[in-house]
C-alpha cells in the first residue's frame, strides 16, 4: 500500500469504525460489548476502526491500519467523570491511533501529501491537538460541535454570518433507513439526489474545553455547506469541515469539499466486508482467531472495491494490471464459451466476473456493483482452482 502511495502527489487517508457482531458465537473467547438492547441483553462481537488510502479521484490504494478491538464498558464502580478519562482509556482513542499510525508513514514517503479525513465522531479537541505537535498530516474532519471560538461566537454562527463565496452541485447517496439500537439513532431512508448547496469558509480560533484549558485555542479553517432549498420532506444538507488546510479561495474550499465526499469509499469498503465478504458469518473459537481471519478479508475486500470502481473509470488499461496469468486465461475461457469478448482489457474483464456472480448485462441495467463483484471472484477462484487440479498443475 504505501508503495502505491508513493507514486501520487497527495493521498487521502480516511479513517472509519463499524461493529462486527458475533452474538451467536457463545462459545468464543475474547469478544467484548458493542451494544445493549432495550431489554438489557448485550450484543457481543468486535469493533473495527480502520484506515483505507485512496487517491485524491477516490481510486482505493489498500489498507493502511486495521484496529480490531473487544469494547468493554465502564465498569460500575468507575466514577470518574468523562473529563476525568484519560483519552488512551476512551474509544474516540483509536482516532488518534490511526492518525499517529498516519504520521509514521508520512516520515517515509516525505513527497505525498497525506490528509487525514474522519467523520463526526472525530470532532475533539485532543485530536486537532495531536496534529499541532506533528503537523506531516493534514486533517479534514466534519464538525459535530458547534464550539465557542475566541471571537466570542459560536464556531457554525460565525462562518454562516460571511458572504457566500461559491455556489455547487453535490452528489447525495441513497441511504437505506436504520432502526433504533441501543445508543445508536434511528435513521430515515434517504433517496439518492443531487443538491444545491452554497459554500463560505472562515479561519476560527477554537477554545479548548475546560478541563484542558492550559493547551491554548486551536487555529482552523471551517467551510460550512448548507442546501437553501431541499427537495419537499428531504432533510436539507448541512456540512461543516474543519481543515489544517490552508484556504485562501473557492476553489481551495471545494477541493475540502470533493475530498471530504469520497469518504463514502471506505463505507462501502465495510458493505464488501460485510455484504460480500460475510465477515459477520465467520465462526472461530477465539477473537484472536476471528481477527486473522478478518485481517486476510480486509485486503480482498479492498481488491473487489479496486476491480470494480477500475472498471468503470479505466476500463481501456490491460487485464494484467490486476488480473493473474491463471485468472486472465481461465476467463478467455469462460468467454470462449458464452461467445463473448477475450478479456484483453480489464474492463472486459471486470465484466466476466461479474457475469460469473450473476449480472445480467442488460441495456439499462446500472454498472455491476461490490456484492455482484464479490460472488464472481469468489466463484472465478474455483474454476482456476478446479482448471489447474485438471491440467495437473
Amino acid at each position: 500500500t504505501i508503495r502505491r502511495m508513493k507514486a501520487q502527489k497527495t493521498v487521502l487517508c480516511i479513517q472509519d469504525g463499524t461493529d462486527l457482531e458475533y452474538t451467536g458465537l457463545a462459545q468464543c473467547e475474547g469478544l467484548g460489548v458493542i451494544g445493549t438492547n432495550q431489554t438489557g441483553a448485550k450484543s457481543r462481537g468486535l469493533h473495527l476502526h480502520s484506515t483505507l488510502a485512496t487517491t485524491s479521484d477516490g481510486i482505493p490504494l489498500g489498507v493502511l491500519l486495521a484496529q480490531c478491538t473487544a469494547p468493554e464498558p465502564k465498569s460500575k464502580k468507575d466514577e470518574r467523570s468523562s473529563t476525568a478519562i484519560p483519552i488512551e482509556e476512551k474509544k474516540t482513542f483509536s482516532w488518534i491511533v490511526g492518525l499517529r499510525d498516519c504520521m509514521d508513514i508520512a516520515r517515509e514517503i516525505p513527497h505525498t501529501r497525506l490528509v487525514s479525513v474522519m467523520d463526526r465522531e472525530a470532532d475533539f479537541y485532543e485530536l486537532f491537538d495531536e496534529q499541532r505537535h506533528n503537523p506531516s498530516v493534514e486533517l479534514l474532519v466534519r464538525a459535530k460541535h458547534n464550539r465557542v471560538t475566541t471571537e466570542d461566537t459560536k464556531l457554525f454562527d460565525g462562518v454562516l454570518e460571511t458572504s457566500i463565496m461559491s455556489r455547487l452541485r453535490i452528489h447525495v447517496p441513497r441511504q437505506s433507513a436504520r432502526p433504533k439500537k441501543s445508543k445508536q439513532k434511528a435513521r430515515p431512508k434517504r433517496e439518492e439526489r443531487t443538491a444545491n448547496v452554497s459554500l463560505r469558509y472562515l479561519r476560527v480560533e477554537l477554545q479548548p474545553p475546560k478541563h484542558l484549558v492550559d493547551r491554548g485555542p486551536i487555529s482552523l479553517w471551517v467551510i460550512a455547506v448548507t442546501e437553501d432549498n431541499p427537495p419537499k420532506g428531504a432533510e436539507p444538507l448541512r456540512w461543516f469541515l474543519l481543515t489544517t488546510m490552508e484556504i485562501t479561495s473557492a476553489e481551495d474550499a471545494q477541493k475540502c469539499l470533493r475530498w471530504y465526499c469520497l469518504r463514502w469509499r471506505i463505507e462501502d469498503w465495510h458493505r464488501v466486508l460485510k455484504s460480500g465478504c460475510r465477515i459477520e458469518g465467520l465462526a472461530h473459537r477465539t477473537a484472536e482467531r476471528l481477527r486473522r481471519a478478518i485481517a486476510i478479508n480486509l485486503v480482498i475486500a479492498w481488491r473487489i472495491m479496486l476491480m470494480t470502481l477500475l472498471g468503470r473509470e479505466q476500463p481501456e488499461l490491460p487485464a494484467d494490471v490486476l488480473f493473474t496469468d491463471l485468472e486472465i486465461e481461465v476467463l478467455s475461457a469462460f468467454a470462449e464459451k458464452k461467445s463473448l469478448s477475450s478479456p484483453t482489457q480489464l474492463g472486459d474483464a471486470v465484466i466476466l466476473v461479474s457475469k460469473i456472480g450473476g449480472y445480467l448485462g442488460r441495456k439499462n441495467d446500472p454498472p455491476p456493483g461490490h456484492q455482484i463483484m464479490w460472488q464472481g471472484y469468489s466463484q472465478l477462484q474455483l474454476m482456476c482452482e478446479g482448471y489447474a487440479l485438471a491440467r495437473g498443475s
